[in-house]
């Protein structure tokens, strides 16, 4: 029997609806939410997530800035948005649009943010909370809205063993902090994966859920799942105009749950930012 799919708009539209009362309220207050984006360079993939981001905000009732740096700009120059950002009382919230271009270094930049301002959760303060399990800063969207998909639908993950392929800063490794933490939603046996594993189905075979976050088109196949399994992607790659999952088609076969190709982790991802973005305004005016 082919897989159920976990559509993210089910779960997007739960979060947004929350947060435009949110937002309401706190305009009838007299507080406009705001939320920033910083993109550097033009990448098309990026241009995309950005525009989604801000239609996303109008949607909800959120002010969106957008700010571009030119790719031909310094890293002082990025690093002088991001400290104008963190001292303007009209932005509640802003990110920096990942990946930049080559010659500026992301790491650096986001520790030129202000923490709490840091609607990715992806500042080294709010990732170091996140590992003490500290539930009143942001935490990573993706992560987040992964975590979302799974509550929606009714997977369980209290003791699963879940298997995440990819240690990137922006998902595989919050990922499995957060899916570790012993709270709801959460509390399970995480194992976290890469490329220098050797064999790599060996491990995904045993796993009760498997979250591809590596980057890599179409590398979790059907032979690398246990039947039954839930199966995640998280991980994109556009080539030209077409966008391709970690997640080969064949593991609908075999899979109970899996994530479509587009329309999956993605919209929930936006919904988790907006949810930090009207969190980090109402933490601001209390």
């Amino acid at each position: 029997m082919p897989a159920q799919l976990l559509e993210g708009s089910p779960v997007a539209e739960r979060v947004l609806a929350d947060v435009e009362v949110r937002v309401a309220r706190l305009r009838q207050r007299g507080h406009r939410v705001g939320l920033a984006t910083v993109l550097v360079g033009d990448d098309p993939a990026s241009v995309g997530y950005v525009a989604k981001k801000h239609a996303t905000c109008e949607q909800v009732g959120i002010r969106s800035i957008d700010v571009r740096v030119p790719a031909e700009a310094t890293q002082s120059d990025l690093i002088a948005e991001m400290v104008r950002l963190a001292g303007d009382d009209t932005v509640h919230g802003y990110i920096l649009q990942h990946p930049v271009p080559e010659h500026f270094d992301f790491n650096q930049a986001m520790q030129a943010m202000n923490p709490a301002k840091d609607v990715d959760g992806l500042h080294p303060t709010n990732l170091g909370l996140l590992a003490l399990g500290d539930s009143g800063s942001p935490r990573p969207c993706t992560p987040l809205g992964i975590q979302a998909m799974l509550s929606f639908y009714g997977v369980p993950t209290d003791g699963a063993r879940i298997v995440i392929v990819g240690r990137g800063p922006t998902l595989g490794r919050p990922l499995s902090i957060l899916m570790s933490l012993k709270e709801p939603g959460a509390n399970a046996a995480v194992t976290l994966l890469h490329s220098g594993v050797a064999d790599i189905a060996s491990v995904t075979r045993e796993a009760d859920i498997v979250v591809a976050a590596a980057g890599a088109p179409n590398m979790i196949k059907a032979d690398m799942v246990r039947p039954g399994a839930v199966v995640i992607g998280g991980g994109l790659t556009w080539q030209g105009r077409r966008a391709l999952s970690d997640v080969d088609e064949s593991c609908t076969e075999v899979a109970s749950w899996v994530t479509p190709r587009l329309g999956g982790v993605g919209v929930t991802t936006v919904a988790m930012l907006l949810r930090n973005t009207v969190e980090a305004a109402e933490r601001a005016v209390s």
